[in-house]
């Protein structure tokens, strides 16, 4: 097994790096079209679409948990799984495959049967308007259907890349993007279906991707194969890995319950208008987190075999050449938001009062944006270090301790501005949570090292 993988600890770090994050950037840009061509459709019906765009927009939240729930299985076993494979232990990355492709099953079913039955309740603690939540929960009431094919293509696709198959992760993508951005159209205008077009459309999509990993996962290519006799569930292996997820669950997950901080706060100093543009802002703001995300992924599989294999050199240059590629992309698409803010906002909507609102409270929101070249490196590096604590640390500092506390302390002291005040949160937080994500670890990578060293 291990002179099968070995180039992941021989092959130069910089071309190596560059041969998987590029189709993994280009998997989650790819991810980032998925997530939002259904909203640049809507909002662009004739006559209902601001409203139809605010509706769908509410159900983001609901969106981000379930795609959470994949996160925390599958990015949580897939860097456990490499480390093994550096180890040279191949039954025990098997196991920890078999063991989270069946979790992943279990709460599909649960996810399905929550969303179904609850997602109006939901949707309004979540922001929605009477004028609103209908849209919501027409979309919701179809996508619930899809969440197994969800879960499935975003965690499993996770363990294709973690074997340093970033093409065919890339292309589990692709399949279902390229699926939605040809039936969306279809459905929403064509058969005149509108959010409920819009979410089937999705849901189809996904199903072809899933069909993919999993023929894949199954089939002859893969070097970690699904297996009937690691299904079974086993503590010391599902622990471990649901403790690792455990900080990108937090991260993703809590962008949800972010949302109904920002929507209610929103609904309450600006109404739909002010809900509208945030609907647009958390669509940028993947144009910033997702390509970043992409490039750590592609890193990953490198940092963890090495970390594995007790390599400390090239788990250290590989670090230092994601946190370069990571803070270059991140000013420069800093840049293009400052310099074009309307450029951006007209992706969404064609209506003037909103693109007006968008385009000012886009350059308040991203104003610190630069500094995500730095927060994402470190903690996918924590992450692929196998660094739980450190990983659950960063993600709750960001979100629970700063910016959440900080949605409803601003409006109180800027009572004329309570609107602006609301979008203010976000680069004040982002400030204050990569300076502490940066002295942390600077002190935990250095233990890292010493100890494979």
């Amino acid at each position: 097994m291990k002179d099968e993988k070995d180039f992941l600890g021989t092959q130069p770090v910089g071309s190596l790096l560059l041969r998987l994050a590029l189709p993994t950037v280009a998997a989650q840009i790819i991810n980032m079209l998925y997530n939002i061509v259904d909203r640049i459709y809507i909002g662009h019906i004739p006559d209902t679409g601001a409203l139809a765009l605010t509706g769908v927009g509410v159900c983001m939240p609901l969106i981000m948990i379930v795609s959470a729930f994949a996160a925390l299985v599958g990015n949580g076993g897939a860097p456990r799984a490499s480390i093994f494979m550096g180890r040279g232990e191949k039954a025990s990355a098997e196991k920890t495959l078999g063991n989270c492709f069946f979790l992943q099953i279990i709460i599909s079913i649960v996810l399905t049967a929550a969303l179904l039955m609850w997602n109006r309740d939901l949707l309004l603690a979540f922001g929605a308007s009477q004028n609103t939540v209908e849209y919501g929960v027409s979309y919701m009431n179809i996508y619930a259907v899809g969440t197994i094919f969800v879960q499935l293509t975003l965690g499993m696709n996770a363990f294709i890349t973690a074997q340093g198959f970033a093409k065919t992760g890339m292309l589990s993508v692709l399949i279902g993007a390229v699926a939605n951005i040809i039936l969306d159209p279809i459905f929403i205008f064509g058969l005149n279906m509108g959010v409920q077009g819009a979410a089937l459309a999705t849901i189809i999509s996904q199903g072809f991707s899933c069909v993919w990993v999993l023929c894949f996962l199954f089939g002859k290519k893969t070097m970690l194969k699904i297996k009937k006799e690691n299904l079974l569930l086993h503590r010391q292996i599902i622990f471990p890995s649901l403790a690792l997820g455990l900080s990108v669950f937090i991260m993703q997950a809590s962008e949800s319950v972010i949302s109904v901080c920002f929507n209610s706060s929103l609904l309450k100093y600006g109404g739909d208008i002010a809900v509208g543009a945030m609907t647009i802002l958390t669509s940028v703001m993947q144009f910033a987190m997702l390509p970043l995300q992409g490039l750590g992924q592609g890193a990953q599989p490198i940092i963890s075999y090495n970390y594995g294999a007790r390599n400390s050199v090239r788990v250290k240059s590989t670090y230092f050449l994601l946190l370069k590629s990571s803070l270059a992309y991140s000013i420069i698409l800093w840049l293009l938001v400052m310099v074009f803010p309307q450029g951006f906002a007209a992706m969404f909507t064609s209506d003037p009062a909103l693109l007006e609102f968008t385009k000012k409270a886009l350059r308040i929101y991203m104003a610190c944006m630069f500094l995500f070249g730095i927060q994402i490196a470190c903690q996918m590096t924590f992450t692929s270090l196998g660094n739980a604590k450190s990983s659950i640390a960063v993600a709750v500092m960001r979100k629970f301790v700063l910016l959440i506390p900080l949605i409803y302390i601003l409006p109180g002291i800027l009572n004329s501005h309570q609107t602006t005040a609301v979008y203010m949160a976000e680069p004040i937080a982002d400030f204050l949570a990569v300076s502490f994500t940066a002295v942390l670890f600077t002190v935990q990578f250095k233990k890292a090292l010493s100890e494979i060293r």
